[in-house]
């Protein structure tokens, strides 16, 4: 799968919905699935060095006032954007490519803190990860 990396409190904002847009100096031909990677460099509540989620990716356009491209982000939902179980991941520059067997859907699509389950599953494996 091709994978992006990104500051790992972006992609927390990503999966949270508070981050709809990315924004890059640079565009690509791809749509479609990619794999969000935190950087490594460790952010207060954030999770370095490992892909949490895949994003889809369907529109890329530029922006004359930011002056940079805007990558939409499609809501987390079945079908579209979903999370997946913790990966260590070593980023890299542009898009780059992670293996497809290494990528295990969550057992939530979305993030869901009203629901139980969803709190347990998130406390079990995404919490120990977070830098504080």
């Amino acid at each position: 799968m091709k994978a992006l990396s990104l500051r790992g409190d972006y992609v927390m904002d990503i999966i949270r919905g508070q981050k709809k847009i990315e924004y890059r100096s640079w565009q690509t031909k791809y749509r479609g699935p990619i794999l969000l990677c935190s950087t490594v460099k460790k952010v207060h509540g954030a999770v370095p060095g490992y892909a949490l989620c895949v994003a889809m990716i369907k529109k890329i356009e530029w922006n004359d006032w930011d002056q940079c491209y805007y990558w939409h982000i499609e809501p987390f939902e079945k079908g579209s954007s979903y999370l997946i179980e913790p990966i260590h991941v070593k980023g890299m520059q542009h898009l780059f490519n992670v293996d497809d067997q290494l990528i295990k859907p969550a057992p939530f699509v979305k993030y869901s803190p009203n629901d139980a389950a969803f709190c347990d599953w998130w406390e079990d494996k995404i919490e120990p990860l977070i830098y504080e």
